[in-house]
């Protein structure tokens, strides 16, 4: 888990070099600019007006909208063991901008199921602003890790705290104005941006999850999304479309987990562990 330290650690690991901006790092760069254009040229969108009336509507044990609440679950169960396997990859075995975007990113799907919890409850525009408020955080570190993993850390970085000032300037702009065109076009960028990335190598040392993987897992739960009501009528009531994209959506990060894994079996075996101390940080034993 990273500490206080490797904070700065990772500010070094992503300060420019003597180098100068690899031609990715400019391509990266220059689509931010773009991409905002595209947002405020987009003529606006407007929230459709059954948005907040999902297909399953039943109460279980005096839970409203039981299923679509419970299941985000999901996200926390994923978010836990993450953060778990996180903890124990060593210090040495992966680089520090990289393991602290992965902590961000669980620890921002810990937000996700709160927020999304709280809008399934009574939902209503108020609570929509929350949910994609908690999206903001894992969107902004699951894309600077991916730049991070095949481009650069300081692309990473960079790309992450772009994203985590445009998501909720997004899901504000919508709340105060109705017009939810820039939270649709950084959504659609944002699986854009990680296809296009999915077509670079992983950098040496780098985590190396299967971006590919992600963006066919999220575009899954879309489309149960945009399936809510017909996915409940195929299930016979069973289960609606929004509840199993709940799931599916969490499930779209376990290339990371899977990642991080690998990286701990792989210090394993080069006779390095970790272990989480009792104040959350991590250290290393040898494995005789």
């Amino acid at each position: 888990m990273p500490t206080p330290a490797d904070f700065p650690l990772a500010a070094a690991e992503a300060a420019p070099t003597t180098g100068g901006a690899s031609v990715a790092e400019c391509l990266l760069l220059a689509a931010v600019p773009l991409l905002m254009a595209l947002a405020l040229w987009l003529p606006p969108m407007a929230l459709p007006a059954d948005y907040h009336r999902f297909a399953d509507q039943r109460m279980l044990a005096g839970v409203p909208h039981a299923l679509d609440v419970l299941t985000n679950l999901a996200f926390g169960g994923v978010a836990t063991w993450g953060l778990w396997v996180a903890c124990r990859v060593p210090r040495g075995a992966l680089p520090v901008v990289q393991r602290v975007l992965a902590v961000l990113l669980f620890i921002g799907l810990l937000g996700t199921a709160v927020g999304s919890s709280l809008y399934h409850l009574a939902p209503d525009n108020a609570g929509l602003t929350l949910d994609r408020l908690g999206m903001a955080l894992p969107f902004a570190a699951l894309l600077g890790l991916a730049a991070a993993d095949r481009i650069s850390a300081r692309a990473g970085v960079v790309l992450a705290l772009v994203i985590a000032v445009a998501a909720p300037t997004s899901a504000l702009l919508d709340a105060l104005t109705g017009n939810m065109t820039p939270w649709t076009v950084l959504q659609t960028s944002g699986l854009v941006l990680l296809l296009a990335l999915a077509t670079q190598r992983p950098r040496p040392q780098a985590l190396g999850f299967s971006l590919l993987a992600v963006v066919l897992t999220y575009a899954a739960a879309k489309g149960l999304e945009l399936a809510d009501a017909p996915v409940f009528a195929w299930t016979a009531g069973a289960v609606s479309g929004h509840s199993l994209k709940h799931v599916v959506a969490a499930l779209a990060v376990w290339p990371v987990v899977c990642a991080l894994a690998r990286k701990r079996v792989a210090s394993a075996r080069h006779g390095d562990t970790a272990q989480c101390t009792p104040n959350g940080t991590s250290s290393q034993r040898r494995v005789l």
